[in-house]
């Protein structure tokens, strides 16, 4: 049995569309470039997601001059290319309801351009050089604007299992992996949900530990495609077999970690797993 990298994705811009690649620099808070901005409210600065904005999954976003400029595009609007400003002015941010202290805003030509593909006012925020926000769980580690922490780990196996159950039930269809959003996609091992048993892994040059399970809300329910809430799978087949009592009896599908070793990971890489659940 030979765990491989599958597929890697980053997404630029929390909640919007990801990018896949072949190889990936990955830093302290996770794979280069990702989740590095965030869409706001622009009159409080909590967080936009597809959890109350699901066309922002249709968003495109495409990274370019090593991360100076972004490419946009969406339905009913014209693309836009930004020129990043790593240094403008500041603007307190806050996720569920949290404060992350202050982000920079990337100013008022693309904050109209998000108000218009979201139908809600709205800015776009920057992670602030210096931004030092921790993780939490059996390795805690340090995240950018993901939700909590820096990897997002699923493997084949655990989606193909998914998939039998909801196929069995003779009233819906797969699920591609997008629905998930993970950042490293493993394959090689036909167990599934056996990411949750892994507590280090050594992937190219990169060392991961186990942080917690990643539990799941609305957002698999959305076409990552479409933009589009296309429930109620996979949260209906998940919520037979995959409720999490620790985590207020929500689902899981995946295993967040931290990084703990910095490096470069690309798809085919061979995976060793260091130590396990148990031993």
């Amino acid at each position: 049995m030979t765990i491989t990298v599958r597929e890697l994705a980053y997404y630029p811009v929390k909640g919007c569309a990801g990018t896949t690649v072949d190889s990936a620099q990955v830093f302290g808070t996770g794979l280069e470039h990702d989740r590095t901005f965030m869409v706001v409210d622009a009159a409080d600065g909590a967080f936009r997601s597809q959890r109350t904005h699901p066309a922002m999954a249709a968003i495109g976003v495409e990274v370019l001059d090593a991360g100076a400029t972004l490419a946009l595009k969406a339905a009913d609007v014209e693309p836009l290319r930004l020129d990043v400003d790593p240094h403008g002015p500041r603007l307190d941010v806050s996720m569920f309801d949290r404060p992350l202290g202050a982000a920079v805003d990337q100013g008022d030509a693309v904050a109209e351009w998000f108000s218009d593909a979201l139908g809600a006012k709205s800015r776009l925020v920057r992670v602030a050089p210096g931004f030092d926000r921790d993780g939490w769980g059996d390795t805690p580690g340090k995240v950018n604007f993901a939700d909590a922490h820096a990897v997002l780990v699923a493997s084949t196996a655990s989606l193909d299992d998914l998939n039998a159950r909801i196929t069995a039930r003779g009233d819906a269809q797969p699920v591609p992996m997008n629905r998930f959003r993970p950042n490293i996609v493993l394959t090689g091992n036909d167990e599934p949900h056996f990411e949750d048993r892994v507590r280090r892994m050594a992937v190219g040059s990169v060392e991961l530990a186990y942080s917690v399970r990643a539990t799941r809300c609305a957002v698999p329910m959305v076409d990552q495609t479409t933009g589009h809430r296309a429930g109620p799978e996979p949260i209906r087949t998940l919520s037979t077999y995959r409720r999490e009592p620790e985590y207020g009896n929500k689902v899981s599908f995946g295993a967040k970690n931290a990084v703990v070793c910095e490096g470069v990971v690309s798809v085919g890489d061979v995976v060793e797993v260091t130590e396990w659940l148990g031993t």
